[in-house]
C-alpha cells in the first residue's frame, strides 16, 4: 500500500508531469530541426535526417551528463562539451528556423497564384467596364442623331406658289425617305449598341462574382487572415510580420526543452537525496508508539519550561566583626582569610 500511495502522491505525479512535456517539447523540436534540415540539404535528405536524429539525441543526453557530473569533469572536457551542446542548439533552432519559413513560404506561393488568378479576373473585368463605357458614349451619340433626324422628319416641309398665288404647303417625298431610313438605321444601330451593353454588364456582373467567391472560398488567405491583420495595423509587410514570429518561436523553443531536461535531471536528483536521507535517519513515528510520543513531548515541554526560567544567583555573605569570624572561648580569633595552615586553634 506504501508504494502504491506513492505512487499516486503529488510529487510522483507532477515528476510524470514534467518526463511527458519535457520529452514532448525535446521530441517536437526536434522533429522539426530534421526535416527543416532535410529541407536545406534536399539531395541527401535520408542522410540528414539520420545524422540530425543522432545529434538530437546526443544533446539531450550530453546535457544530462554535464548537469550531473559538472564537478567531476575535466576543464577541457567540460567546455568542449558545453560548445557543442550550444552549436547543436544553434543548428537545432536554424532547423526549427527554416522549417517554419518553409510552410510558411509554401502557404505564400498559393496565396500568390491565387492574387494573380484574381489580378486577371479583374483585368478582363476593367477591359469589359472600358468597352461598356464606350459603348455608352456611342448610345449616347446614336440617341443624339436619332432625335435631329426625327425633327428634321417633323420639319420636312416646302412651300410654293400655284398659278393662282395661293402659298402651298407640302411635304418632299425623296426627303422624307432620306429621313427615315437614316432614322431606321439610327434606331437599329442603337439596339445593337444596347444588345452588346447587356452582354457586357453580364460578363462584368459575372468576373464579380467569381471574384469574390475566389477571396471568399480561399482556404489559403483565410490561414493568413491574422497576419495580414497584424500587418495593416503595424504599416509592416507580411513577410516582416510572420518573421518576428518564427524568431519568437526559435528563441524558446530548443533552449527551453533543453531547460526542460535540465529540470527534470534536478527533481530526480533531489528526490534521491532525500530518500537517502530517510534511509539513514531513524523514523520516531516508527519506533515510539503514542504514549511514548507524548510523554517524550512532555519531557521535552518541560525542560524548555526549565531553561525558560531565571537562574537565581545566591546572595553573598554579610562581613561581621570587622571581617573577622566569631571569637572562640579563649580569646583567639582566627581571619577567615588565613589558610589552613594557619586554621589552628589553642585551648
Amino acid at each position: 500500500m506504501g508504494i502504491v500511495k506513492n505512487f499516486f502522491s503529488k510529487r510522483v505525479g507532477f515528476g510524470f508531469l514534467m518526463v511527458f512535456s519535457t520529452l514532448s517539447l525535446a521530441g517536437t523540436a526536434a522533429y522539426y530541426s530534421v526535416f527543416g534540415l532535410s529541407s536545406l540539404f534536399a539531395g541527401a535528405k535520408t542522410e540528414v535526417i539520420i545524422m540530425a536524429s543522432a545529434l538530437e539525441l546526443a544533446k539531450l543526453v550530453v546535457a544530462s551528463y554535464l548537469h550531473n557530473h559538472w564537478s567531476k569533469l575535466g576543464l577541457i572536457l567540460k567546455s568542449y562539451l558545453t560548445l557543442g551542446v550550444g552549436i547543436l542548439m544553434i543548428i537545432t533552432s536554424a532547423g526549427i528556423y527554416g522549417f517554419l519559413t518553409s510552410a510558411y513560404q509554401t502557404t505564400a506561393d498559393q496565396l500568390t497564384i491565387i492574387d494573380k488568378q484574381v489580378l486577371v479576373v479583374e483585368m478582363k473585368r476593367d477591359r469589359f467596364s472600358e468597352q461598356l463605357d464606350d459603348y455608352k458614349l456611342e448610345k449616347t451619340q446614336l440617341n443624339s442623331n436619332i432625335s435631329e433626324l426625327s425633327k428634321g422628319l417633323a420639319n420636312n416641309k416646302i412651300q410654293y406658289k400655284d398659278t393662282l398665288g395661293n402659298i402651298i404647303t407640302t411635304t418632299s417625298s425623296s426627303t422624307r425617305r432620306v429621313l427615315t431610313t437614316q432614322l431606321n438605321d439610327m434606331k437599329e444601330e442603337r439596339n445593337k449598341v444596347s444588345i452588346k451593353m447587356e452582354t457586357l454588364t453580364d460578363s462584368i456582373t459575372s468576373l464579380d462574382l467569381k471574384v469574390l467567391d475566389m477571396e471568399s472560398n480561399n482556404e489559403v488567405a483565410a490561414e493568413i487572415g491574422p497576419l495580414r491583420y497584424m500587418a495593416e495595423i503595424t504599416n509592416k509587410p507580411m513577410a516582416t510580420i510572420v518573421n518576428w514570429f518564427t524568431l519568437m518561436i526559435v528563441c524558446v523553443f530548443d533552449p527551453l526543452a533543453i531547460a526542460m531536461v535540465l529540470a527534470v535531471n534536478k527533481f530526480f536528483g533531489r528526490r534521491e537525496e532525500e530518500v537517502i536521507v530517510k534511509k539513514e535517519s531513524p523514523i520516531i513515528e516508527e519506533v515510539l508508539s503514542k504514549e511514548d510520543i507524548g510523554s517524550v513531548e512532555e519531557m521535552i515541554k518541560k525542560n524548555e519550561e526549565i531553561l525558560a526560567t531565571k537562574r537565581v544567583e545566591p546572595k553573598p555573605k554579610k562581613k561581621i566583626y570587622g571581617g573577622y569570624s566569631k571569637p572562640y572561648n579563649d580569646g583567639t580569633v582566627i581571619n577567615e582569610t588565613d589558610t589552613e595552615e594557619d586554621d589552628v586553634k589553642t585551648y
